[in-house]
């Protein structure tokens, strides 16, 4: 117990505060900068407006908001469903408490050389890096490789006549986990004839874990890369290894 004569504070309540506190930074640092965050901006807009209109006596206003605010807890289900989900799962993969393995820079350095040739060559090509969320379950509708990384080994898969090269090529720590991968496609983006299926699919699969992708544009000859569902096209070799490191690190 701790007294200080106006405050008197037991351990309990201090632990309590404190993993309260741990709580909310590690929640703040989930959804910065991600759409989650002006969704939550919306929502205390609404809490503000439903104050004024008690305040101001509007009735009608109030009536309305009160209804709204009182299924807030559906409301937030629903609305926030793809980042509970993401949050969850990287809660379970062990983010909040487990350090990432870290990798050499010749991976970045092979991974970086192979898209930019391919990029120069126009050649298609879509690889997703694993972080904290596993992504073995999309091995099973590809093959698994298990193969050290190297330029020479990404530039032969994506070769137009092999059998892998229409899916994606998934890294785990430094290593080819699988190839010829199916992911899941972003259903957002359908009406922009921009992004082709590569570039739908790397979205999708940054939108439902926290891996990255870096996508090869057949037609245009540019590098992109997803992550957390927002797409960054026409890197060229510096932004695309510094991107690369600042979000492995993240």
């Amino acid at each position: 117990m701790i007294d200080l004569g106006w405050l008197r504070i037991s351990w309990r309540e201090i632990v309590d505060i404190a993993l309260v506190a741990f709580i909310f930074y590690r929640l703040i640092l989930l959804i910065r900068g991600t759409r989650a965050l002006s969704v939550l901006w919306g929502l205390l807009l609404v809490a503000v407006v439903y104050y004024l209109s008690e305040v101001f006596g509007l009735l009608t206003l109030n009536w309305l908001l009160a209804n709204f605010l009182g299924s807030i807890f559906l409301v937030v289900i629903i609305l926030f469903q793809g980042d509970i989900r993401n949050a969850l799962s990287q809660v379970g993969a062990g983010r909040l408490w487990r350090k990432r393995p870290s990798v050499a820079d010749e991976v970045f350095d092979q991974l970086v050389t192979a898209m930019l040739d391919m990029a120069r060559r126009h050649i298609g090509a879509l690889v997703v890096i694993e972080k904290n969320v596993p992504l073995g379950d999309l091995t099973e509708r590809g093959v698994t490789l298990d193969a050290r990384l190297s330029r020479d080994l990404l530039l032969t898969i994506f070769q137009t006549d092999t059998p892998l090269h229409d899916g994606a090529v998934l890294l785990r720590a430094g290593r080819v986990l699988a190839a010829g991968c199916i992911l899941p496609l972003a259903s957002g983006v359908r009406q922009k004839s921009t992004f082709g299926t590569r570039h739908r699919a790397a979205i999708g699969i940054t939108e439902e874990t926290d891996a990255v992708a870096v996508v090869v544009s057949e037609e245009r000859g540019e590098v992109s890369i997803a992550i957390g569902g927002r797409l960054t096209a026409a890197l060229d070799e510096v932004r695309l290894r510094r991107v690369l490191k600042r979000a492995w690190e993240k």
